[in-house]
């Protein structure tokens, strides 16, 4: 479903982005070229001057939900994934080339660029410089923790380049098929 908000904003998508009908597309929304967007993925946009901007080659995997707050926004930048179940809200500033693994909420952070969130870990809070990585279970909500997060290595680059990959193939799939 996409609709526009009680402000009457209603969602900018890309012709080429794929959104599955049973995907939730609320409000001020601007959504990229290339942008994979999964069923019951839940994107709102909905109180007063928010946003969430989702740039080009993106994924939001399956039950993924977006949220902002009053007078917030969240920013996903470019060759992001967004992987099954995780919660993004705003305010909220995700860099390009990120991994947000299956289950993980991200709250009021700024994610550097290459960086990873392994799966059912909490970011909130803090800023993560880029190309570091929060381990699975792991919470990280004090700048001390955040500073000593170790950098992501070739094997975890390599594995979210492939997630990058795989929906990007998903997405010409469904537009065409």
């Amino acid at each position: 479903m996409i609709r526009k908000n009680p402000n009457g904003d209603h969602p900018e998508i890309d012709n080429i982005a794929y959104i599955d009908p049973a995907s939730v597309i609320i409000g001020n929304i601007k959504i990229g070229k290339n942008v994979f967007i999964g069923p019951q993925a839940i994107l709102r946009a909905d109180e007063p001057n928010s946003l969430i901007s989702i740039g080009d080659n993106c994924n939001i995997q399956d039950r993924v939900v977006v949220h902002t707050l009053e007078d917030t926004s969240v920013i996903i930048k470019n060759n992001t994934s967004l992987a099954h179940g995780c919660i993004i809200h705003g305010p909220c500033n995700i860099g390009k080339n990120c991994f947000i693994g299956f289950g993980s909420v991200v709250f009021n952070a700024k994610i550097g660029n290459g960086a990873v969130i392994m799966h059912l870990s909490v970011v909130e809070g803090v800023s993560i410089l880029s190309e570091r990585m929060v381990e699975s279970s792991q919470s990280i909500n004090r700048i001390e923790d955040a500073k000593g997060l170790k950098h992501v290595d070739k094997k975890l680059k390599k594995f979210a380049k492939k997630v990058i990959g795989a929906n990007l193939n998903l997405t010409k799939g469904y537009k065409n098929g």
